[in-house]
């Protein structure tokens, strides 16, 4: 399963309703830490399927929901249970820095 495109519309019912963890990267297409991360994001989509959902959430159209969470600088990954934030990583880290944050 690929990434859920998240936006302010859809953010409650992708994430905070979600009815198991998710994984939530907020990036922008002009980052270039966030162009690194991105493919990290999709491999624990792909291999964590069923276990966790992964979003994407573009700072640049999820202006309400990056304030919201107090997004200062991309990319920031947060976890999200029972609808709040558990984890938060902050700048490009490698994909087992990102897989500690559920396991």
């Amino acid at each position: 399963m690929a990434e859920i495109i998240v936006t302010d519309e859809n953010f409650e019912q992708e994430v905070l309703k979600a009815d198991m963890p998710v994984l939530v990267d907020f990036w922008a297409e002009w980052c270039g830490p966030c162009k690194m991360l991105g493919p990290v994001i999709a491999q624990i989509a792909e291999e964590q399927e069923g276990k966790i959902k992964v979003c994407k959430a573009n700072v640049d159209d999820c202006m309400d929901i990056a304030g919201e969470f107090d997004v200062a600088s991309i990319p920031t990954v947060i976890l999200f249970k029972n609808g709040s934030e558990a984890e938060r990583s902050v700048g490009f880290k490698p994909k087992e820095a990102i897989e500690a944050m559920f396991s």
